[in-house]
């Protein structure tokens, strides 16, 4: 079975970001794939204070919501990262989450390693590619495997719902959903 857990880093529950990631999981669902929607909206993730204590402990020092989360990414086959484009850059949240998960990642022997994973990005107007090379970043640091799909994984509204209107966008969405489970299926047979 692959496991695909979509990390949605919007501060609104129900927007447009979560509505981009929640088609990329239906169409990964239509071939076969367990997912899973976690939304940051309702979740507190402090910053990393880059104490590296978690080099000594292989723990996070910071009590919050962050370790069931970080632990449902170690147990995902496949991560997808989202966020809306927040002046420019990925939103406070989801900018958190990778932070720690990436420190940590590496004091517990680098986790993420071979995972399948990829960025989905949604914005008003401008930001997207910038935004859209935050989250790949984290993923390529990571040595995780990203596939592609029809174009970058970028969708284009501001109000809740105006993302369905961006064809494109819920197309290329859905590519990268089924590309995600193709990919896994590739890398787990080859355990």
């Amino acid at each position: 079975m692959v496991r695909m857990l979509g990390v949605v880093g919007s501060p609104r529950v129900g927007g447009n970001t979560e509505r981009l990631v929640a088609e990329a999981l239906k169409a990964a669902e239509e071939d076969g794939a367990e997912t899973e929607l976690l939304r940051l909206a309702d979740k507190e993730i402090k910053p990393c204070d880059a104490c590296l204590s978690c080099r000594k402990t292989g723990e996070c020092r910071i009590k919050d919501d962050f370790e069931p989360i970080f632990n449902k990414m170690v147990e995902a086959d496949g991560i997808i990262l989202a966020t809306p484009v927040y002046f420019g850059s990925a939103t406070p949240q989801i900018k958190a989450l990778i932070d720690r998960a990436g420190y940590l990642s590496q004091a517990k022997g680098r986790v993420f390693e071979n995972k399948a994973g990829g960025a989905m990005v949604v914005a008003r107007r401008a930001g997207q590619n910038f935004t859209f090379a935050q989250l790949l970043f984290f993923f390529l640091h990571q040595g995780m495997i990203v596939p592609g799909s029809t174009y970058w994984n970028i969708a284009f509204g501001r109000e809740k719902g105006e993302v369905e209107k961006d064809e494109e966008g819920l197309r290329t969405a859905r590519n990268f959903g089924k590309k995600m489970v193709w990919l896994i299926g590739r890398i787990k047979g080859s355990d």
